[in-house]
């Protein structure tokens, strides 16, 4: 085609490819481009050839030149692409094109700034709504460019993957005039990168094996039981010895005569007394089993006793990776008293201590040991389908447990909100028949005024999520409707009020979604479960907080989709912003009970430590489920007062309310702001879990609050 129209003059070359292609589109006219790059032809005066865009048949003026583009483009309203700039350095070409939206002018500006490299062509792809927002592509002398023309703009609203130039990328429009895809592929060396991904640092996560251990109950005599090592949960009270130092606890003064007196010198030895935390091995010969451990209860439980044989289960699973142990039998020195009700909820505690303590997080280490324990049998806590039952319900928590912990775990590289929404539809999938998934964009939330959480994630490249997963029983009528709202914050640089100082955390910022992963995770253990009677909604607000031009400043108001506006005197005090929102929408959804979940404030870890959640709700009857919930979870919550009067320290001059009132109560404050976007009639709780979402000592996810939920909602179904 270029060579029936080429002349020696360029600008008759302009005017010959005008007559001769009058509605050819611009995947024709980009081949003509490249021709003239590539004969050597093409001069600046050409530009005219590029002012006409195909489109409907419209042509530009030919006196459209570079000093009056922008003043041309604010008359073409009804074309997709405004223009197309060029400039020829020594076969060198920068193209960029723009929407006709008169916010594009600054966009051209651009071309002047793009390096030139040799045989490349750089395209810029923009549009404009309310932002300008832009993609850069590498090509090389020879490019393929696909683009269709329409009256309607061009909206980025999903990217796919292109192996070989390692992002991605892809344009819809918003109309349904049928617009093809704008694709770009090149040959060469691969250009910088431009787009957020989740996988900066080439780092993906590998595939690790969950545990899989076989629960049996047994009932048969201990010094009969034939495995790798026999664990027996002993009290102090166990550990009293008479004047001869033999044990006077009957099971205990059992096996120490089958060992002739060792089980009572080692732990006088080694001054063994039950105290919590407190274990021992012995390797033996003379036993069914090849060894026999100890672990220490302490006083005894009192209350609830699951945090107790949890930790019992733990310490077998620590003893059978140390000796690469594959089966293990677990009993109690003193079962004997224990109603029918608490032996099941003791070999529950126990399996999910067993189960958590045998998982390892290694999906970001080069090389990992196999699980070795397979299967763990109970002694003396009864047997039966009821037991069966509580162990499955047991294994299904801690699959919840898990998937919490793998996502607090991974970095924000690896885990960005478009990341976390992709799990929540794997659960959505895996248990089709009882749950939906929701995933709103930018634009859906804009919908729904969401100017609160949007203003948080406006800095990111990485754009925003807002999930909801909804659970309705398989079968039988809803009597109760429950919402359950994390704060899904995937990193938190702090904003403008960045996070500097000892002290800060900002390594660990990943967990700052960790209410998302705790409500996650209970979905995925409720999908297993099936409550009946209660339809739970599942929501986060997803997004990141970081820094950009386009970031929320110190100073700004946004307005919440309930109307209220919120001056932003801290940047860092983002979580709020995104519950404000997340919690409207939950009561829009019409439920009965709300519990929101966040790691909130520092404030919190200050008041309760590293352990303990605090609470907080104007409701004394949520209260008392929700910590009755946590005691049969074995998890602390500690409730904390509303104090009305800290309000005024939230008080705005020129808005609704600040985003924090201070240091002083700042927890308390936090939680007041949140009450502002709770409907009345609608019973909430909030979480505030910034302690015990992370564990210091281990480095690592705790799952905290995960048993809690899935244990409220039950409760509150009528299973």
């Amino acid at each position: 085609m270029y060579a029936k129209c080429a002349t020696t003059e360029p600008m008759e070359d302009a005017r010959k490819v005008f007559e001769w292609m009058p509605n050819h589109n611009v995947m024709s006219w980009t081949a003509i481009i490249t021709g003239h790059v590539q004969s050597g032809g093409l001069d600046t005066t050409a530009i005219e050839l590029y002012c006409k865009m195909i489109t409907q048949g419209d042509v530009l003026p030919n006196h459209f030149t570079y000093s009056s583009h922008l003043k041309a483009c604010a008359s073409l309203s009804n074309l997709q692409v405004g223009t197309a700039i060029l400039k020829k350095r020594e076969r060198r070409l920068c193209v960029i094109l723009v929407t006709s939206n008169p916010l594009s002018f600054a966009l051209t500006t651009l071309v002047f700034l793009l390096p030139f490299l040799p045989s490349y062509i750089y395209t810029i792809l923009a549009y404009i709504e309310k932002m300008a927002a832009f993609i850069r592509v590498a090509s090389t002398s020879s490019p393929t460019l696909l683009a269709s023309t329409s009256s309607s703009s061009s909206i980025f609203t999903k990217f796919r993957s292109i192996p070989h130039l390692g992002f991605h990328f892809s344009v819809n429009t918003a109309s349904a005039s049928g617009n093809r895809l704008l694709f770009c592929t090149r040959r060469g060396k691969r250009m910088a990168h431009t787009i957020a991904k989740a996988t900066l640092g080439l780092t993906h996560p590998v595939e690790i094996e969950s545990p899989k251990i076989t629960f049996a109950a047994k009932d048969i005599n201990l010094v009969e039981w034939k495995g790798d090592i026999l664990a027996i949960g002993v009290t102090e009270k166990d550990m009293i010895k008479d004047e001869n130092s033999k044990f006077q606890n009957a099971v205990l003064k059992k096996i120490d005569s089958e060992l002739n007196g060792l089980l009572s010198e080692v732990s006088n030895e080694e001054d063994f007394t039950g105290r919590a935390g407190q274990s021992t091995v012995l390797r033996l010969s003379d036993l069914g089993t090849k060894r026999v451990s100890l672990v220490g209860l302490g006083k005894g439980p009192t209350g609830s006793s699951t945090s107790a044989y949890r930790s019992l289960g733990e310490s077998v699973a620590s003893a059978a990776k140390a000796s690469q142990a594959n089966n293990v039998a677990v009993a109690l020195a003193s079962s004997e008293g224990l109603t029918p009700e608490l032996k099941l909820a003791t070999a529950s505690a126990i399996a999910t201590g067993a189960l958590l303590g045998t998982y390892e997080d290694n999906r970001f280490k080069s090389e990992s040991k196999k699980l070795a324990l397979k299967s763990v049998d109970f002694l003396g806590l009864g047997t039966g389908p009821e037991l069966e039952k509580k162990l499955k319900y047991a294994e299904d928590i801690c699959a919840g447990v898990i998937l919490g912990k793998e996502l607090v775990n991974a970095p924000a590289n690896v885990l960005t909100p478009e990341v976390l929404a992709e799990e929540a539809k794997k659960i959505a999938s895996t248990y089709s028949d009882v749950f939906t998934a929701t995933i709103l964009d930018t634009e859906q939330c804009k919908e729904l005024k969401m100017g609160s959480y949007l203003g948080v994630a406006a800095a990111s490249a990485n754009p925003p999520k807002f999930i909801h997963l909804c659970y309705k029983p398989p079968s039988g009528s809803v009597k109760t409707k429950l919402a359950l709202v994390g704060k899904g914050l995937t990193f938190d640089s702090g904003g403008y009020n960045i996070k500097t100082g000892a002290g800060c955390l900002i390594e660990l910022m990943k967990f700052d979604m960790g209410g998302s992963a705790a409500v996650l995770g209970a979905a995925k253990a409720l999908g297993q479960i099936k409550p009946a009677g209660v339809e739970v909604h599942f929501i986060v607000a997803a997004c990141e907080n970081m820094i950009s031009g386009t970031g929320m400043r110190p100073g700004d108001i946004l307005t919440a989709s309930n109307g209220k506006t919120i001056e932003v005197n801290n940047t860092d005090a983002e979580g709020r912003l995104t519950l404000a929102d997340a919690l409207v929408y939950a009561c829009n959804q019409g439920v009965d009970k709300i519990v929101d979940l966040a790691t909130l404030t520092g404030a919190c870890i200050v008041a309760l430590g590293p352990s303990i959640a605090g609470i907080f709700t104007p409701s004394d009857d949520l209260a008392k489920e929700v910590v009755a919930a946590s005691e049969v979870a074995g998890e602390k919550l500690w409730r904390l007062p509303m104090e009305e009067s800290y309000w005024e320290s939230m008080k705005s001059g020129v808005a609704d309310m600040v985003n924090t009132g201070g240091r002083q109560g700042g927890s308390i404050t936090a939680a007041l702001f949140l009450k502002q976007f709770v409907d009345e009639n609608v019973q909430w709780l909030h979480i505030d879990m910034a302690g015990p979402v992370w564990n210091d000592k281990k480095k690592t996810a705790t799952g905290f609050a995960i048993p809690t939920l899935v244990e409220w909602v039950v409760a509150n179904s009528s299973s």
